[in-house]
């Protein structure tokens, strides 16, 4: 009798499938951790050798090493040891703001705080369970559908607009003016720090960070291929003493790209705790100073970041869309109290 595992029994009754993909005709021979973490995404060669050594990664039915080598026409899968979670987006009677709305699109405005869509560890709760309370009675407007929906992202923490298309042809549109970056969208962010320049420009490509997948870095395309080109262009809105409110315009739209371009050029985003900006990073040695700054984080506590404008050409008529959404009052407060500023009383 074999003792090879039987992929039927074993797969209904231990281990459930998280990822498969066979490999080309002409595939030349690669490491099988490698050519998952090329594939897959959103995992790293560690996560791939210990679901080997867990015995949950599989070639043609068999579990297999993390340096096996893979072949032409090799079926890999990745396993879990419980059931996938369930992404389906079901209605939520969430409340949101609509800025815009007719039968191709939706601008809406979105809190800073707000999960845009579900994910690992937030898979209730999101921008898009609203949505789809919002729209539930849309004849044709099916939230789990790929073709409809979300056109861009901005991050949990970050405020502001976001479009939303009702039609696969509204949104097949507004993608390809996102992809030849004919939108316009501008960004008010609070950054530490001075600039001797009133404007400047960003170019810089990005890419996850290999040591912590949840961020990403600049990257020499030389150094990271897959790395993707950034342009964000800046000018000075506004200075307080050691901080400075910029309006961002973004000529691509990367994952958190104004945030990793800022902290690039030696200006992390105030209150920016994945990248550093949730620190004293300049100003006086005072215990004044100190609170001062601790009070400013606990009025605004989050990346200090705002989807101010938004716009793009009507899929169906043409005609040019331009909108503004207001501060919200975390944002409003904290300008605020910088433009109140008073170093003298903060010396002691």
């Amino acid at each position: 009798m074999s003792n090879e595992p039987n992929i039927t029994d074993e797969f209904s009754e231990e281990l459930f499938e998280r990822w498969k993909l066979q490999a080309d005709r002409g595939q030349a021979p690669l490491r099988v951790d490698k050519f998952v973490v090329e594939h897959m995404g959103s995992t790293s060669r560690n996560r791939i050798q210990a679901a080997a050594d867990a015995g949950h990664l599989w070639v043609n039915g068999k579990a297999v090493k993390a340096n096996y080598k893979v072949k032409p026409l090799d079926i890999v899968q990745v396993l879990l040891d419980h059931e996938p979670i369930d992404f389906t987006i079901e209605p939520e009677n969430i409340p949101i703001e609509v800025v815009y709305e007719d039968d191709d699109l939706m601008v809406v405005n979105k809190p800073a705080g707000m999960v845009v869509h579900p994910g690992c560890g937030n898979y209730t709760g999101t921008l898009l369970n609203a949505i789809a309370y919002y729209l539930q009675n849309h004849p044709n407007f099916d939230v789990n559908d790929p073709a409809v929906g979300l056109v861009h992202r901005i991050d949990k923490d970050t405020s502001g607009l976001l479009l939303i298309a009702k039609t696969p042809e509204a949104k097949a549109d507004l993608a390809v003016q996102f992809f030849h970056h004919t939108t316009r969208r501008t960004y008010n962010a609070l950054v530490w720090g001075t600039f001797a320049e009133n404007e400047g420009t960003v170019e810089a490509a990005l890419g996850r960070d290999t040591r912590d997948r949840t961020l990403y870095r600049v990257w020499d395309t030389e150094d990271n291929p897959a790395a993707k080109e950034a342009v964000t262009h800046y000018r000075v809105m506004e200075r307080f003493p050691y901080c400075t409110l910029v309006e961002c315009r973004l000529e691509t739209g990367r994952t958190h790209q104004i945030r990793v371009h800022m902290k690039h050029i030696g200006h992390p985003l105030f209150a920016d705790e994945k990248y550093g900006g949730m620190e004293v990073l300049k100003g006086i040695p005072t215990q004044k100073y100190k609170q001062f700054i601790q009070n400013c984080f606990a009025l605004c506590p989050r990346q200090v970041l705002h989807a101010r404008t938004l716009g793009f050409k009507h899929p169906r008529t043409g005609q040019q869309m331009d909108f503004t959404s207001e501060w919200p009052a975390d944002f409003t407060n904290l300008i605020e109290k910088w433009r109140h500023y008073d170093a003298t009383n903060l010396m002691g």
